[in-house]
């Protein structure tokens, strides 16, 4: 009796079986592309969450100063920075504590904050008043007048606005650091140079 075309280990039933194995290995190969793609992802956040940087400003009373301390995780990458007092952009503080009608000459220190990078837990006093006297006039003048931008990005390039109109005084309750896709260009006459 001769073997039927359909029998076990004919051509036709091998072809059958290779088509098979060629689907479940492209299955597989398939799943192993996913998992391999799902797991970078997973580790791109973890490296996020590494240099992730958030900075917050405020005043130091016993200092007579205003601090800006980077809380997150990395380094923050200062990329711009702007002060407003009243609505209208400043260069520097001699600007600044003009337009607050100070006396010159302004007895102050600073530090640069434009450009500059804060490692994590790093804090840096962007002015301080030797005197109690004119920190107090700054104070009161500054409290509802200043406000500052702060455009800053972690190491990954993902970036952040801390938009605080109350530098000086008790913070209002809103979100003021809110993530953005870049930092913007900003005219000479806008950025602050300290």
């Amino acid at each position: 009796m001769a073997a039927s075309p359909n029998a076990a280990g004919s051509p036709l039933s091998r072809r059958r079986w290779d088509a098979v194995a060629a689907i479940v290995a492209s299955l597989i190969g398939f799943l192993a592309l996913v998992v391999s793609g799902y797991t970078a992802y997973v580790q791109r956040q973890q490296v996020r969450a590494q240099v992730w940087p958030w900075l917050v400003a405020g005043n130091n009373d016993l200092d007579h100063s205003i601090e800006v301390l980077n809380k997150g995780a990395g380094p923050a990458i200062i990329r711009s920075v702007q002060v407003f007092v009243d609505g209208e952009p400043k260069q520097n503080w001699d600007a600044v504590l003009d337009a607050l009608g100070m006396a010159r000459p302004h007895p102050f220190q600073q530090s640069t904050i434009n450009p500059n990078v804060l490692t994590s837990a790093e804090h840096i006093t962007i002015i301080k008043f030797p005197d109690e006297a004119p920190w107090k006039q700054f104070r009161a003048e500054a409290t509802n007048r200043v406000w500052m931008n702060i455009c800053f990005c972690s190491s990954l390039d993902d970036c952040w606005m801390y938009s605080d109109k109350r530098p000086v005084g008790y913070k209002v309750s809103t979100q003021l650091v809110k993530p953005i896709d870049e930092c913007p260009r900003l005219p000479d006459a806008e950025v602050f140079n300290n």
